[in-house]
């Protein structure tokens, strides 16, 4: 079995890269799951032969599947009363695919990337033959189709929830494609918008806008998960791999392990709420159902996941005492979702309005402004964290505060306000460490330290 084990896991990581039609990644699949059973011996590995009858699954494995379709008809009926989001895609969009290529796997399932006929791309996920699931799942039970029926139930039940879910948070379902007519086994494969793997690494060297937005959305999708059509929704395996990036926007796109059911109690201690380094004892209602243990589960994770690393570094000074209020609160968990979002709506209008500046001493005045002109376009001395890896590219609210920037900053002696603009509407200024050649712009305007260059240099410019 060890042997067969291995021989599945070298097929699975010839798959990673490689650029396959629909029909060879099935194929690979197929071996996959052939080199899985094959340690296991003639017909009692699973492998059906034609017009045979079903095996007869043990007992064990057939009570798993028992309480995988109770509670995915639960979840369907829960979710029967408003109108689902099918998406358009189906087998015939599946089978003209192409371009095949796989982008990871995990416990259940494997992803891959595929070209449409029509255009665009899509994120295919299937059950993972190979995967962990699956093979403890025959360790246990012997029985590799049951096995992977048992993993379709978590498919279907990630299709379910992103048919019901709407939310710029949540992945956008694209289609699917069902087979059920073979026994016991489900094939069946979903189409989802096609995101790039969030690296929290490139996103510590982005600018503090960016992470704080990353943070708002995420703020957003749990404020939405805990007020949902559903109910409240935990979703049970938060982690960063559990998101991707679609167009500079965060979104979850591992649905399969959320939860609408809230923990059962009887009293208050059977409501701790615990993490590696903290607990937390919350109330059990009098319906019998620990109050708001979703929620607050979801919203400590983002903490200790996302806030604690995106939030602080690099923000405005003046910001600093908002956020930390934030990061205490939202670690203490005496904030829940709603005070949260309202919290970070609070920052958003401050930093969006100019406001945390009120206090500080005018600066421009120090500058001299060159209408009509703006700077060469060139490489210049580098600032972190830049919009620009050629140079020193910061969002600012104003002129004034560019003029802080640049004072801030010994290299500096000019900069301008560009025309571009971040999400929030706020325009970049760069940076200059020198009066390069300036280029007639009737919309720009040159700032220039007046200790930089002499009116007469500037004359002669």
């Amino acid at each position: 079995m060890a042997a067969a084990a291995a021989a599945a896991a070298a097929v699975v990581r010839a798959w990673r890269g490689a650029r396959l039609s629909v029909a060879a990644l099935l194929a690979l699949l197929a071996l996959a799951l052939l080199a899985l059973t094959a340690g296991r011996g003639g017909s009692g590995s699973g492998v059906r032969q034609p017009g045979s009858p079903p095996p007869l699954l043990p007992p064990g494995l057939r009570e798993e599947l028992r309480q995988r379709r109770h509670d995915l008809r639960r979840l369907e009926a829960a979710a029967g009363g408003g109108e689902a989001a099918t998406g358009g895609l189906g087998c015939g969009d599946l089978s003209l695919a192409t371009g095949i290529s796989v982008l990871g796997w995990g416990f259940t399932k494997v992803v891959a990337r595929a070209a449409l006929a029509g255009g665009g791309a899509v994120a295919l996920k299937s059950v993972h033959g190979a995967g962990r699931e699956v093979r403890q799942c025959v360790q246990r039970y012997g029985a590799p189709a049951g096995c992977r029926r048992l993993a379709a139930y978590k498919l279907l039940k990630e299709v379910t929830l992103l048919q019901r879910l709407r939310h710029p948070g949540i992945v956008q379902l694209r289609g699917q494609c069902y087979d059920n007519s073979g026994d016991p086994e489900i094939r069946v494969t979903a189409m989802l918008e096609l995101g790039s793997p969030l690296e929290m690494i490139q996103l510590l060297q982005t600018p503090w806008e960016e992470r704080f937005k990353i943070c708002l959305s995420l703020v957003k999708l749990l404020f939405y998960l805990a007020h949902s059509p559903l109910g409240s929704i935990v979703l049970l395996d938060f982690q960063p791999r559990q998101f991707v990036m679609v167009d500079g926007n965060l979104k979850v796109t591992d649905m399969d392990d959320a939860s609408t059911e809230e923990l059962s109690c009887k009293e208050d201690n059977d409501c701790t709420l615990d993490f590696p380094t903290k607990s937390f004892p919350l109330k059990c209602s009098a319906v019998g159902k620990c109050e708001g243990i979703n929620e607050k589960k979801n919203l400590f994770n983002a903490y200790r996941y996302f806030f604690t690393y995106l939030l602080p570094h690099s923000a405005p000074s003046a910001l600093q005492p908002f956020l930390s209020d934030i990061l205490n609160a939202t670690g203490d968990l005496r904030y829940g979702i709603n005070e949260t979002l309202n919290a970070f709506e609070k920052v958003l209008q401050l930093y969006k309005s100019g406001l945390y500046l009120q206090k500080r001493p005018l600066l421009l005045k120090d500058y001299i402004s060159l209408k009509g002109f703006r700077m060469v376009e060139g490489e210049d001395y580098k600032c972190w964290p830049s919009y620009s890896h050629l140079g020193c590219l910061l969002s600012v609210h104003s002129a004034e505060e560019a003029a802080a920037i640049c004072n801030s900053q010994s290299q500096c002696q000019s900069f301008i306000i560009t025309q571009q603009r971040t999400w929030t509407g706020r325009p970049l200024a760069s940076f200059q460490s020198s009066l390069t050649d300036l280029i007639p712009d009737a919309n720009a305007v040159v700032y220039v330290k007046r200790s930089a260059s002499s009116g007469e240099t500037l004359q002669r410019q």
